[in-house]
């Protein structure tokens, strides 16, 4: 049990005897992500928040969906279990459209989720239980173990992200190799922490793998979190989510795509997103069962999603102007993302301090520390440098989807900085 539930029971005292198992398991990750950024809200220079801004600190949001709301009536009904059935025609057109491989290739419509987060939830309650075993890097969103492990009730197996600066397939061939015959794998591109998402050649050695562990006689649910999807930056880039490979790989493969408006379209408060499922020899009939279940599941937990966020989605996607705005949000990610490579490259000696982990989209990127703690040079940061970080297993996250492209250079000189402090300070 996490020692944050572990307290939190001990402040309960007898009262604890009501909770259930799931609620004696739960708690609220204060030194997590969102503890640290709380830490962080007066830092001058806050690189914890996993949302985006304009260079003048203002939302980075496109005007489709900025625009007033129409208060046509229709907005104030509910939007069902299954969600808006427009909405999940529209989504799932557009899922085809970013994804080419997955054309031809029969799979469920998308049921409308509470965004991505609900979404990792309903997965969890349908496929996992305490016997099984959720496969993840190491290298992870700190929100799977809270609803895999302390909800579900799942054991937890991390293994090696990286090995030479590429994904290591090997070490996650391993992990599903092991004992047990069921296991959930959950795989994030773009990866938050790393903001790396994998090349043409990872792809193809990370399907060989699970192609590999199927094989082998493993039942495996592969959840694809494509929360970033679309935000990669460099040629040779796997630019289409897995799903449309694991779809169809092996019998014993389920394929889970999660996915949603929130990172995608830069509207972190809709609350907007999707499931969608697939399996080889899948009939119209069985994932018209999977749907069934996954609204089932909504039902009983929210009854149904935002009805205003779902029709001004809609409203959005019939925008004219919604593809080149679009553009327009991630062209401003891109010049941040090109403005740390060059300062990267122009700062050899940062080489001394930190270890740059291997990043090429998304949110976000990770350096090392070299020879100190993360945690302290963290609190560094934020005493001696007014600058907020997030420490994740021995990293520190940086969220360069909140800096202005004139900051970013104080940002790795502060960071440098403040290991250059804790070495000395050791």
């Amino acid at each position: 049990m996490n020692a944050l539930a572990e307290e939190l029971n001990g402040r309960l005292g007898d009262a604890a005897a009501f909770l259930s198992p799931v609620g004696r398991r739960m708690y609220f990750p204060y030194g997590g992500i969102l503890g640290q950024g709380a830490e962080a809200k007066k830092c001058a220079i806050n690189a914890t928040i996993g949302m985006a801004f304009e260079e003048d600190g203002s939302p980075l949001v496109m005007d489709c969906f900025r625009r007033e709301i129409n208060t046509d009536k229709r907005i104030f009904l509910y939007a069902g279990s299954f969600g808006l059935p427009a909405l999940r025609e529209k989504w799932k057109s557009m899922e085809l459209e970013k994804n080419p491989s997955m054309r031809g290739i029969l799979c469920s419509n998308p049921v409308v989720t509470n965004a991505l987060t609900h979404g990792l939830r309903i997965a969890a309650e349908l496929f996992a239980d305490k016997d099984d075993v959720l496969v993840t890097p190491d290298l992870f969103w700190d929100n799977y173990e809270l609803i895999f492990g302390d909800v579900a009730g799942c054991r937890m197996r991390h293994f090696n992200t990286f090995r030479d600066g590429k994904f290591d397939a090997d070490a996650l061939r391993a992990a599903l190799m092991e004992e047990g015959e069921k296991k959930l794998l959950v795989l994030n591109f773009p990866n938050n922490p790393t903001g790396y998402t994998a090349t043409l050649e990872d792809a193809a050695r990370i399907v060989q793998a699970v192609r590999d562990a199927a094989q082998a006689g493993k039942r495996i649910v592969a959840i694809l979190d494509d929360a970033y999807f679309g935000l990669v930056y460099e040629p040779g880039v796997h630019a289409e989510s897995l799903f449309a490979e694991f779809a169809t790989l092996h019998e014993n493969v389920l394929a889970v795509k999660l996915d949603g408006t929130t990172k995608e379209d830069y509207v972190w408060g809709l609350r907007v997103g999707f499931i969608t499922f697939a399996f080889k020899g899948a009939t119209p009939e069985q994932l018209g069962a999977l749907e069934a279940k996954a609204a089932g599941n909504v039902r009983s937990g929210i009854s149904n999603v935002t009805s205003v966020g779902q029709h001004l989605s809609l409203d959005a996607y019939a925008d004219p102007g919604y593809a080149a705005q679009k553009k327009e949000k991630y062209a401003v990610l891109e010049r941040r993302y090109r403005e740390i490579r060059r300062i990267l490259a122009a700062h050899p000696e940062y080489a001394e301090y930190f270890e740059t982990m291997p990043f090429n989209s998304g949110y976000f990127m990770c350096v090392k520390p070299i020879g100190v703690d993360a945690e302290a040079v963290r609190k560094r940061l934020i005493e001696g440098y007014s600058t907020g970080t997030i420490r994740l297993s021995g990293l520190i996250r940086l969220a360069f989807s909140t800096i202005p492209l004139a900051k970013l250079e104080k940002l790795f000189a502060n960071v440098a900085a403040a290991v250059r402090d804790c070495r000395e300070n050791a």
